[in-house]
């Protein structure tokens, strides 16, 4: 079954060129586009999409406003934010929104499908760009513990595995750096969130800071 995708964007060459993306992938089909946030909402929910792909800055409803409209209308439906601003408060309101992903837009024409297909396998994806706002932002929340802090209830190889997950890498990324399968990983990462009872990637990276698993 394809996956079925809705773009948000008030420009139309950004629509026109997702749209061309989204072409070369046989299992993507575009159910629908909005130049706002209103336009959005009056189309969603009979077009049933699994994904909406949307700006920040709107007129009308802005990004951040339709996501949480989406989230207490059709839950079930991921947002991705695609945004030319990775400024702190954007990224923070935009988690704080609930979204599923957060991508530049400089950084589309290379990652818009791998960040799609991210947040259709049940993670969230933030481009390197903005990971690093998230973990600056939590630094300057609190301090850096000294390095050799206690492991805590994960072990080396889960320490290891957090590393990568909060260094940003892919499922993928990590089962090649550590020479395992990606459902490997996928356990490892689940049973990590189930030890620390952590539901969320940010929630996993604040962790890894705090007990001094990664550095920036």
């Amino acid at each position: 079954m394809a996956l079925r995708i809705f773009i948000v964007d008030d420009h139309q060459i950004v629509r026109d060129g997702l749209k061309l993306i989204l072409r070369s992938e046989a299992d993507f089909e575009v159910v629908g586009e909005a130049a706002n946030g209103q336009g959005a909402l009056d189309q969603i929910e009979a077009a049933h999409p699994d994904l909406v792909s949307s700006d920040i800055e709107m007129p009308g409803i802005d990004g951040i406003a339709l996501a949480r409209q989406i989230r207490a209308r059709t839950p079930h439906v991921k947002v991705l934010i695609l945004s030319a601003h990775s400024d702190a408060h954007y990224v923070r309101d935009a988690l704080n929104a609930g979204v599923a992903g957060f991508l530049l837009k400089l950084n589309a024409s290379r990652d818009f499908v791998q960040a799609i297909r991210t947040i259709m396998s049940g993670q969230t994806y933030l481009c390197p760009e903005v990971s690093t706002v998230v973990v600056r932002e939590y630094q300057r929340q609190m301090p850096i513990p000294a390095s050799g802090s206690p492991s805590g209830p994960l072990s080396d190889r889960e320490r290891e595995i957090l590393k990568c997950i909060a260094d940003g890498r892919t499922t993928k990324e990590t089962a090649l750096t550590l020479n395992v399968s990606t459902k490997t990983i996928e356990a490892h990462r689940l049973n990590i969130m189930a030890k620390l009872k952590i539901n969320s990637i940010a929630e996993l990276t604040k962790y890894a800071i705090r007990e001094g698993i990664v550095q920036l």
